[in-house]
């Protein structure tokens, strides 16, 4: 195995680590989207497992869908950056979580209401206590937000008291220049807005047990190969090489189907290297 390959193969069993003792799950991505760790970038992707100051980038177009330990969903939407910045369990999950910039949504479903939890959600310059509960934020540089969905939070900024939001469509906004204050959010807009957190048809997206592939290119030389893989990892893609007798394949795995490989297809056909991208269903 040379050098890079075993470079790689490396890296990936770091970031692959068990998530038994993790405090979150990668559940799907739609890329692009990047793993920050210990200095390192590399592409998220379905199945990887967390650990405490982990951060997660996405890029235009992107979503994430996490699940925490104590089984809440975390979603992402594009141009997002989001840390754990700790997280234990000791009887009772707890969870300190952070929203740099971008949209999130944080869920507690029906069976995971029953874990005990603590998590608190900073969203840049706004707290959310949480125990059970949905509700939608983001932060961009105008104003911080969070408007709940369900369940009751106490929402704070720093220099002001906080209060509790227990009403379904309650908004707590902090824009960045003024005072925080409580209003009310119309239904049909937290609708938009709860859009650009789930995947979208038109989106590469990716999760266990995806059986969809997108070839970027079929090189003969292997430096070549190893090239392209290098372009399209920093460029938030998983790619991988599969040696041929002749040739190599590079490919991105794992797609949920032909729209979500077409759509990958397209994002990458600009890239240096990419020759020509195709979509197959199955193993080369």
């Amino acid at each position: 195995m040379g050098r890079i390959a075993f470079a790689l193969l490396a890296l990936t069993l770091v970031f692959a680590a068990p998530a038994r003792s993790q405090p979150a799950v990668v559940e799907a991505v739609q890329y692009p989207a990047w793993l920050e760790r210990g200095g390192n970038a590399v592409p998220l992707s379905p199945g990887l497992a967390l650990e405490s100051r982990d951060r997660i980038r996405t890029g235009d177009n992107a979503r994430v869908r996490l699940r925490l330990a104590e089984g809440s969903a975390v979603k992402l939407g594009e141009k997002a950056q989001f840390v754990i910045e700790r997280a234990e369990d000791r009887g009772i999950f707890t969870a300190a979580l952070s929203v740099v910039a971008g949209a999130f949504r944080f869920t507690t479903d029906a069976l995971s209401k029953k874990q005990g939890r603590n998590v608190a959600v900073k969203v840049k310059n706004v707290t959310v206590g949480i125990r059970g509960t949905d509700l939608w934020g983001k932060s961009t540089a105008e104003r911080d937000w969070v408007v709940l969905l369900e369940g009751r939070i106490e929402v704070g900024s720093e220099g002001n008291a906080p209060v509790t939001l227990d009403t379904p469509l309650d908004l707590y906004q902090k824009p960045r220049d003024s005072a925080p204050e409580k209003t009310r959010a119309d239904a049909k807009m937290v609708e938009e807005w709860a859009a650009e957190t789930e995947m979208s048809r038109d989106g590469a997206g990716a999760r266990p047990g995806g059986r969809w592939r997108t070839v970027a290119a079929v090189k003969r030389n292997r430096d070549d190969a190893r090239a392209l893989v290098r372009t399209l990892r920093a460029a938030g893609y998983p790619a991988e090489i599969v040696a041929k007798p002749a040739f190599f394949i590079i490919q991105v795995s794992g797609l949920e189907g032909e729209a979500q490989a077409r759509a990958l297809m397209s994002a990458i056909r600009a890239l240096p290297g990419v020759e020509l991208p195709t979509v197959h269903e199955g193993s080369p």
